[in-house]
């Protein structure tokens, strides 16, 4: 059975369960946390933890993920794959264990003509949580499996959470027997390999608390709505339903395979060590064929990183396999034919990935085999003397002469038994681009440019000349015009266009200086300059919008930057450089800047560092920082070979290139001496101020510094003065004493907050005794009905206090109406009433026509209008009897 139809066969089983059929979200998620899709519940997750109000009760779908964590193991197991699919129904309180169970069952074993995977119930075992009997029960019920095709795990294996407070539950999972060929016999638990697990079902029904680990939480109570999620691995289902060993050699894969053994000359299964490469190719082209579909281009930060590398693993394992030609392009269109089955918009998008994928390809190639030589050499020689460490300072050296990549230096120097010194680039490791780049060109309309067009420009007219760090204005002509749609040959007052100058005096966005902005005039036109980038090598373009007249191909233009945007680029590019030094100079040489960005006005810089900087050491890095503003150090500006610069001991950042001339620019000579390409000040006194703003984490031992400079800086200091003096004067205490006065306001206001919750709790306490007092007397029941304002935290504490007041040998019921803006509707029962067949979550549904849940203490509900409230606490008594008497 294809792929394709396994896929359409699980979408269609579930819809006509009335389950409703969503696409697969995009790669890309929106998810902070995350860089891609990389399970299937990932989309849903805002109405499985209950943060958005889900559209359907059911829902189906397969989704595309990927996942890169244990990228070294594609290839080597029958499991690991880069790209995956997972078909997954999903409950949103509606069914629960029972169904989802018969759901899985049905599909898994019914006759491939009745439109299941016919799959030999004999063959199938599942895994339960140790504690979960209901589960177990329901196996033999609805499969009828015997206990020893049931096998019992710990959280370890079958306990769900998504490592944080929130939703949790048992799981259970479903694996099939490959036979004896395959391993060791005696189930999942002794071999994994000859059993694949090929489904999980997750049974969200509580919520646990804060902890670590699978097991090391707390586990808080019942969720008020319980879900389902599942997850069918669709290449595992592939993998058994075709007859293969594993992933690679599906419909979907092997084909790609197949032809990378072709064109590498060697047989697949003839020799383990090619078998691995060949399934590293298959895997990662197929994945990069999705990646760059999505919208994802090769990069070196967040995304574009990811897929950079799974790219140059491709095409590293074809040259190990001994294929030294270019071949991304070949398997790309093996790929596209195996995946436009269920994903046509492969082929509608071929020609830009091809164009991509051969352009890093290409670049990456001829990076491979310089930095190849020079890796072999450098292992060679420790070696020989006798070591096992290839010195950090090396493989810094090969990313920044040649843009070799740290983690392929790490890999295959590994492979020749080689480790490398990972101390002092560390943090160059973790590829921390800043953030506000990619945030700023993500809003920056009309953009995207088509390459290729932008290749023929090159190839006829050669690199621009760049005049940038000369000049603010040039007399240009017009090269050529790109417009959404490809080249247009005239722009219209309004329109937003790409346009190539032959020469320009326009920064490109780059080194983490923005872009510089500007003017175009001419006789029949004006034009903004938006932005500059570079996106081929030697080749700037501009994004302009034409204001008055038009634009047309061959234009004679006057180009100029806008002066004061020059001025506070490059005061901010100068500060970095400034601040840089002065956090090295505080906190030492590891403090190495790991990514920055700079406009007019403002910087960031991102460093290396376990913890926040204290305040005392804020104001040392500001100090020193601006101790050689005040010196007014000199800048000066040298080229000279990377060795020498090296030699200098100039930095470098690890995710730029260089070429064999490197820029050093200095700024009080060996205090600030770094590799730049971006514009600066003349002297150190010309950035004004540095004044830090901001200093907070951007992940695990990364730390940033953002900082106002040149008038900003100014313009900031003078807001802060301001606003103390208006908080002096709003306190009544002179400047020196604010922080003490602060602190006693504070102090009071803690005391003030302790003594009204005391008095609250007193007032619930009083009326809480009132109320059970109160009590009614209902089929042998004590029954308390109140009503309250406040918030929902009020009702249920009410509720609470009163049930725990009600006579312990008798059935005691307190419900509790919440009347605000969003009325709720508490039930507690206590344990007498429990015992006599009475449960908070069911007396809550009842009384409010379905809606709420929780334990069988304690229950709440809401959405009903006050006077539905009353309604229900009006038919109480009746409904009371009811479960009572019957």
């Amino acid at each position: 059975m294809r792929t394709a139809d396994i896929r359409t066969r699980f979408l269609d089983f579930f819809a006509e369960r009335g389950h409703t059929v969503v696409p697969s979200a995009p790669l890309p998620t929106p998810d902070p946390t995350l860089l891609f899709v990389n399970a299937g519940m990932v989309p849903f997750k805002p109405y499985l933890t209950g943060e958005a109000e889900p559209p359907w009760p059911r829902a189906t779908s397969v989704q595309k993920c990927v996942r890169t964590l244990d990228i070294e193991e594609v290839g080597k197991t029958t499991r690991h794959g880069s790209f995956f699919q997972m078909n997954g129904n999903f409950s949103f309180g509606d069914y629960f264990k029972e169904e989802a169970i018969t759901f899985a069952w049905d599909l898994s074993t019914r006759p491939v003509a009745d439109g299941g995977y016919g799959l030999d119930p004999a063959k199938i075992w599942v895994t339960v949580h140790h504690s979960d009997d209901e589960s177990r029960g329901l196996w033999r019920r609805v499969a009828d499996l015997p206990d020893e095709r049931i096998v019992a795990r710990g959280d370890e294996d079958n306990f769900w959470s998504m490592g944080v407070p929130g939703p949790c539950g048992p799981c259970s999972e479903l694996y099939y027997d490959r036979g004896p060929a395959l391993g060791r016999a005696g189930g999942p638990a002794v071999d994994e390999d000859r059993y694949m697990e090929f489904w999980n079902l997750v049974f969200m029904q509580y919520e646990r608390g804060a902890g670590i680990g699978k097991s090391g939480y707390p586990i808080l109570g019942e969720l008020p709505r319980r879900n389902i999620d599942t997850g069918m691995g669709l290449e595992r289902m592939a993998t058994l339903l075709q007859g293969v060993d594993n992933l690679y050699e599906i419909d979907e894969t092997r084909p790609v395979l197949d032809r990378a053994a072709d064109l590498a000359g060697v047989r697949y299964g003839a020799d383990p060590v090619a078998d691995v490469r060949l399934r590293v190719v298959a895997d990662h082209v197929r994945t990069a064929l999705m990646l760059l579909t999505g919208g994802t281009a090769p990069g070196n930060e967040g995304r574009g990183y990811v897929l950079r590398r799974i790219l140059r693993r491709a095409v590293r394992s074809m040259r190990q396999l001994g294929h030294e030609d270019p071949a991304l392009t070949q398997l790309l269109a093996v790929a596209r034919d195996c995946m436009a089955p269920s994903y046509p918009d492969v082929s509608t998008a071929y020609d830009r990935v091809a164009d991509q994928a051969a352009g890093e390809e290409d670049a990456f190639r001829a990076t491979l085999k310089q930095g190849t030589t020079v890796l072999d050499t450098a292992v060679t020689k420790v070696k020989a003397e006798g070591a096992r460490q290839l010195p950090g300072a090396q493989a810094f050296l090969l990313h920044d002469t040649y843009g070799f990549p740290i983690d392929l230096t790490l890999e295959m120097a590994a492979e020749q038994g080689v480790e490398v010194d990972r101390e002092g680039f560390t943090a160059l490791m973790r590829e921390q681009r800043e953030r506000a780049r990619a945030d700023a060109r993500a809003r920056k309309s009309g953009g995207a440019v088509d390459t290729s067009a932008l290749r023929g420009v090159l190839t006829e007219h050669g690199p621009t000349d760049w005049r940038a760090w000369d000049t603010l204005t040039t007399e240009s002509r017009v090269l050529a015009l790109l417009g959404p749609a490809g080249p247009v040959p005239v722009a219209s007052d309004g329109e937003i266009v790409t346009a190539v100058l032959d020469r320009t005096p326009f920064y490109a966005e780059s080194g983490g200086q923005d872009s510089d902005a500007g003017h175009l005039s001419g006789p029949s036109v004006e034009a903004d300059v938006l932005d500059v980038q570079r996106p081929l090598p030697g080749l700037v373009v501009h994004q302009v919008r034409v204001t008055a007249g038009e634009l047309a191909v061959g234009d004679a233009v006057h180009a100029a930057v806008d002066p004061e945007w020059r001025l506070g680029a490059r005061q901010a590019h100068s500060g970095t450089h400034v601040l840089h030094a002065a956090l090295r100079e505080i906190l030492g040489p590891t403090a190495l800047q790991s990514g920055s960005y700079n406009r007019p006005g403002y910087l960031r810089l991102d460093f290396p560092w376990r913890g926040g900087l204290s305040a005392t050491v804020r104001s040392e890095v500001e100090e020193a920082a601006n101790r050689a503003l005040r010196r007014d150090a000199p800048v000066q500006v040298r080229w000279m070979t990377l060795p020498e610069a090296k030699e200098l001991g100039a930095l470098a950042l690890f995710d730029e290139t260089y070429g064999e001339q490197v820029r050093v620019v200095e700024i009080g000579g060996a205090w600030s001496r770094e590799l730049c390409g971006g514009t600066h000040v003349e002297h150190a006194a010309q950035v004004g101020v540095v004044a830090l703003t901001a200093e907070s984490s951007v992940g695990a031992g990364m730390r940033r510094l953002e900082a106002a400079v040149g008038i900003e800086g100014f313009g900031h200091l003078a807001r802060e003065r301001d606003l103390v003096a208006r908080i002096a004067e709003q306190v009544q205490a002179p400047r020196a004493e604010l922080p003490e006065r602060i602190a006693g306001l504070l102090d009071r206001l803690k005391a003030a907050d302790r003594e009204n919750q005391r008095l609250r709790q007193a007032a619930l306490a009083v009326r809480s005794g009132e109320l059970a007092d109160r009590a009614v007397d209902v089929a042998g029941a004590s029954v308390v009905t109140a009503t309250t304002e406040g918030d929902a935290g009020t009702a249920r504490a009410l509720a609470l206090d009163v049930r725990g007041r009600l006579p312990g040998e008798r059935p005691g019921v307190a419900v509790v109406a919440l009347t605000a803006a969003k009325p709720v509707l508490v039930v507690a029962v206590n344990k007498a009433g429990r015992a006599a067949g009475l449960s908070a979550s069911a007396l809550v549904k009842r009384l409010l026509g379905g809606r709420g849940g929780g334990s069988d203490e304690v229950a709440q509900g809401g959405g009903a209008a006050a006077p539905q409230l009353d309604a229900a606490l009006a038919g109480l008594a009746d409904v009371l009897r009811e479960e009572l008497d019957g």
